[in-house]
């Protein structure tokens, strides 16, 4: 029985004090498609093209002066937390996203390593960031004081909004879900074309939230060169 609406997130499952809930984020490797086949399936085809549209994307942002084969790391952790979300949506399968000790996880390493190299390498360049070009020299200490700020909770904007999102439609599905046995059967018929309809946006938002989260992080690095 739920002590609270958010214990439906609480990773309580453990063999030995080991919390097992945490090992479905790793199950979304079992889906990766086999590079091993002689004949790529539909399913290798579609996965093969996504990640290289997201290459492109991400090569575009990045500009040319970047090192090469910097996409990849972006496209792993779109990998990762696509899977993650879509693994959330099935019954009994704990939502690691759902979690700012995961989403923060990503997003903190990520963000230090990218003020580590740019402000060792690239000075000057970062002070220049803190005063956007054409502020008036009575402006510029307050820019430098807002820019800063802005930089500084940027893991946390990019943790939060993931962990938000996931947690919102799963929290709705609950709600809707705990009501069904006291309703009639036109009202639960009703019901199901409710939560069905909020499944396909919980799935689009796990598409949208893994972008967001892996576009906002190539813009952040693109940054600090």
């Amino acid at each position: 029985m739920m002590t609270n609406l958010f214990s439906v997130f609480d990773p309580s499952s453990s063999i030995l004090n080991f919390s097992l809930n945490w090992l479905s984020t790793f199950i979304g490797l079992l889906l990766i498609p086999s590079v091993y086949w002689m004949m790529p399936t539909r399913y290798n085809i579609i996965w093969n093209n996504v990640l290289l549209t997201l290459h492109n994307e991400f090569k575009m942002l990045l500009k040319e002066s970047n090192h090469n084969g910097s996409t990849f790391i972006f496209i792993s952790l779109f990998s990762l937390i696509l899977f993650n979300n879509f693994l959330g949506l099935f019954p009994y399968i704990f939502t690691s996203t759902s979690h700012l000790t995961l989403t923060l996880t990503l997003a903190l390493p990520l963000w230090i390593s990218f003020m580590l190299y740019g402000w060792i390498n690239h000075t000057q360049h970062m002070f220049a960031h803190l005063v956007p070009q054409g502020t008036p020299p009575v402006l510029m200490p307050f820019m430098v004081c807002i820019e800063t700020i802005s930089n500084m909770i940027r893991p946390g904007t990019l943790a939060v909004r993931l962990t938000a999102n996931m947690i919102a439609g799963h929290l709705l599905l609950t709600l809707l879900g705990n009501t069904g046995p006291s309703l009639s059967m036109v009202l639960v018929s009703l019901l199901l074309i409710g939560q069905f309809a909020l499944l396909i946006l919980e799935s689009a938002v796990a598409i949208i939230q893994s972008y967001v989260f892996s576009v906002l992080s190539v813009l952040y690095s693109s940054e600090v060169v």
